[in-house]
């Protein structure tokens, strides 16, 4: 709207005559300020306070300062405004109220000072005042509503998140149900099959009863039929004989027939008794028969033993004939390639090495099982199938008490992807801590236990990821012997005293080895290396002692003249032992399972075994065993350490100790089956007295055991008794019996001294008498 378009209402007679002298004095020194939509003259103020005015009359005199200037009474306005709200506190509750309030009197002072249009402005602002009142009632009304919509919502959300909850429960009890009629249902299929067997072997012996049955009702009516034709005979010869025809004694015939009935029965069971014996007996035609199908069979199977060995030398010849030529046609080869007729240079594709693929697919054996005959590829697809079937997380298997306390977690968990040279890492630094929380406590904790605490205490808010890790990383690289039998020890197959009996076993042996090093050069002659087995292990074999030597030779490509002994306790890259050392554990493993197959044998007449038949049978197989590897077997078998044990099973006591570090000791076991081994355990000044004969050095004591006339010898210990001596030595004094070949038993008795020299027990005092003399 135009300024000649506003129409303003009619002035007073004195506001006219002010109005015109102001106007008259505002023409002489300036021009109406027009403002068109969208100007303005002067800087104007936000919010419900705005003034847009499109011509302003003021009555107070107006600075000009070569431009437009603001009247002198909206400076004020602006400046009461400007006080108003920076009085204000910004971070009050109302502070809206109170700038909406500073806005009004402002607006009140405007409407005051244009008496013309007052009445105008305070309907409007009248108007505004009402409808804020209105909308705030209504806003007073809508808050409790507001707050009971948050009620209800939050109401609603718990009432979700309970429902879903319920839910989870009812799909795990689901589960729990699910597998438990599945066990139930194969326990039913299993007393289905036992049923089924029962009635079947039932319907057989109903089968047999009732042929029974009927060989014996005819055999009851040839009886009858036999007795009819008796008494019809005798009645013919009664009355040949005796013209009067007289009866016979009816008492006398009931004798008879329970004689006869009797026979009867004897010849029945006695039947019954050849079936049964003689039911699986082969007759001589079959067995004639079969005797010449064996005859044949034997000559065929000595024609064909011939044809293969022909065969083999033949084989063995051209096998000989292709190593000797592979070289030459390799050449002619490489010439052919290199000087070809074209004479073009033939550039061959080197080979991927798909070893270096073992760590993804989970060990080298099961890289070669799915390499196996496969292109390059296949081989790449199948790689990259195996790589993206890894998950990047796994699912915790919960806090229930059938997992195990290490693997006790829940949700999502990231799989870290350990390589097999990380897995082997941290299995020993395990071992490395709990071998030495072994030796700091008596009692020490079960592996999962510590496993648990180790992730805690390592790893701390990561160690349920680095538990499903590891365990992932030890499936998949099981045929590694360290964690095999890491695998094993945590699983419950084997006890943890096979791990550090082998850490032991090798301790040892590098202990002597450095002790035969009398010049610390690192390395023994072959010689010495072998008497250093010899000397490390007394119960071995000469056949295993060379089969070591030659094993360390060829690991270690010896010349034949030294052998550096410290390179065979290096590891490869995955941290294994290379094959010497694997060797002694194998040969320990053999020994151990030797020994319980020993026990066996002492044991295999009792179906149940407890705790004094046990020590019996030890001391039977092993006489000088000493009392604390004894109580150490015997609570390993009963897995108690108390005196009174129940008796057990044979198999759950051998079972059991299989599966542990049980050892033989050396003495008796050299005297039964080596006595040219019995060097290792006396010394030049070590004394003899063998039935009353003297012999004095290692030398001559070897001799004379080994000259004594037997061949087989087996010791049973029955009492021993044992007492330190003064200067830290050990007394000892043994009765029992021995067989020598097919002799009958004697008694004997052994007396000896123990002593410690550089760590190793010597014998330094031997008398031995057998119970032969009888003074009496």
């Amino acid at each position: 709207m135009s300024l000649k378009e506003l129409q303003l209402p009619p002035l007073l007679h004195s506001e006219r005559r002010g109005s015109h002298q102001l106007i008259n004095s505002g023409i002489s020194r300036s021009k109406f300020i027009k403002t068109n939509v969208g100007e303005t003259p002067y800087n104007t103020l936000s919010g419900p306070a705005e003034v847009t005015n499109q011509i302003i009359p003021k009555p107070r005199e107006i600075k000009h300062h070569g431009s437009l200037t603001k009247p002198r009474f909206l400076e004020q306005l602006e400046s009461h405004l400007k006080r108003e709200l920076e009085a204000l506190d910004t971070h009050g509750v109302k502070v809206q109220e109170l700038r909406l309030q500073v806005f009004q009197e402002v607006f009140g002072y405007l409407i005051e000072e244009f008496k013309t249009y007052k009445p105008l402005l305070s309907a409007i602002k009248n108007e505004y005042d009402i409808t804020l009142a209105h909308l705030r009632e209504q806003i007073r009304d809508l808050l409790p509503l507001r707050a009971k919509l948050v009620l209800v919502s939050e109401q609603c959300e718990k009432k979700i998140l309970d429902q879903r909850v319920q839910e989870r429960d009812e799909t795990r009890a689901l589960k729990r149900e699910c597998q438990r009629l599945q066990r139930v249902n194969e326990n039913m299929r299993g007393q289905q099959t036992a049923l089924q067997i029962q009635v079947d072997h039932l319907k057989e012996e109903l089968a047999n009863q009732y042929q029974l049955y009927r060989d014996e009702r005819d055999a009851r009516k040839l009886l009858i039929t036999r007795i009819s034709t008796m008494h019809s005979t005798q009645d013919t010869e009664h009355d040949d004989n005796y013209e009067e025809d007289e009866s016979e004694d009816p008492v006398v015939v009931k004798m008879a027939l329970q004689v006869c009935r009797e026979d009867l029965t004897k010849v029945q069971v006695e039947l019954n008794r050849m079936q049964a014996e003689y039911s699986d007996v082969v007759a001589r035609r079959d067995w004639d028969n079969l005797n010449q199908v064996h005859e044949a069979n034997l000559k065929k199977l000595e024609t064909l033993q011939t044809d293969f060995d022909q065969l083999k030398s033949e084989y063995d010849t051209l096998l000989e004939v292709h190593r000797q030529s592979a070289p030459a046609v390799l050449h002619s080869n490489q010439s052919v390639q290199q000087h070809g007729s074209d004479n073009k240079h033939i550039v061959t594709t080197p080979r991927p090495n798909w070893e270096q693929c073992s760590d993804i697919l989970g060990g080298s054996e099961r890289c070669k099982e799915l390499f196996k005959g496969q292109s390059s590829q296949k081989r790449l697809e199948i790689l990259l199938q195996q790589m993206n079937g890894q998950n990047d997380f796994f699912t915790g298997l919960g806090t229930s008490s059938e997992v195990p306390i290490y693997l006790q977690y829940e949700g999502k968990l990231k799989n870290l992807k350990l390589r097999k040279a990380d897995a082997v890492r941290v299995i020993k630094d395990i071992w490395r801590e709990k071998t030495a929380e072994n030796e700091k406590n008596d009692d020490a904790r079960d592996l999962q236990v510590f496993l648990h605490g180790y992730f805690v205490e390592h790893y701390k808010d990561k160690a349920g990821e680095w538990a499903y890790s590891l365990m992932e990383s030890i499936r998949n690289n099981l045929e590694d012997d360290l964690i095999c039998l890491f695998h094993d020890i945590l699983t419950g197959k084997v006890d943890e005293s096979i791990y550090h009996g082998q850490t032991q076993l090798l301790s040892h042996l590098l202990k002597v080895l450095i002790q035969s090093d009398t010049t610390q050069c690192g390395s023994l002659t072959v010689l010495e290396f072998s008497e250093a087995l010899k000397k490390a292990f007394p119960l071995k074999s000469d056949q295993d002692i060379e089969e070591l030597l030659a094993v360390a030779q060829t690991e270690l490509r010896s010349n034949g003249v030294r052998i550096a002994y410290q390179t065979l306790y290096t590891e490869d890259t995955d941290g294994r032992h290379k094959e010497f050392l694997s060797l002694v554990k194998k040969q320990a493993t053999a020994e151990r399972l030797q020994y319980i197959s020993e026990l066996r044998v002492q044991l295999e007449s009792k179906g149940q075994v407890d705790a004094e038949h046990l020590r019996t049978a030890f001391k039977t197989i092993d006489p000088t065993l000493d009392s604390e590897s004894l109580d150490w077997n015997l609570s390993v078998a009963f897995q108690t350490k108390e005196c009174e044990v129940q008796a057990l099973n044979i198999e759950v006591v051998l079972q059991r100790l299989s599966v542990a570090n049980g050892s033989r000791s050396a003495c008796s076991r050299l005297f039964d089956t080596d006595r040219t081994q019995l060097g290792s355990i006396y010394i030049d000044a070590s004394c003899l007295t063998w039935e009353g004969q003297q012999f004095q050095g290692k030398a001559a004591i070897v001799e004379k055991l080994s000259s004594l006339p037997f061949t087989k010898i087996a010791h049973s210990i029955t009492a021993q008794d044992h007492q330190p001596t003064p200067d830290s030595c050990i007394l000892s004094m043994v009765v029992g019996q021995l067989k020598a070949d097919d002799d009958p038993i004697m008694g004997f008795h052994q007396s000896f001294i123990l002593k410690n020299i550089n760590e190793a027990w010597v014998c330094t005092n031997d008398m031995f008498r057998l119970a032969l003399h009888n003074f009496g």
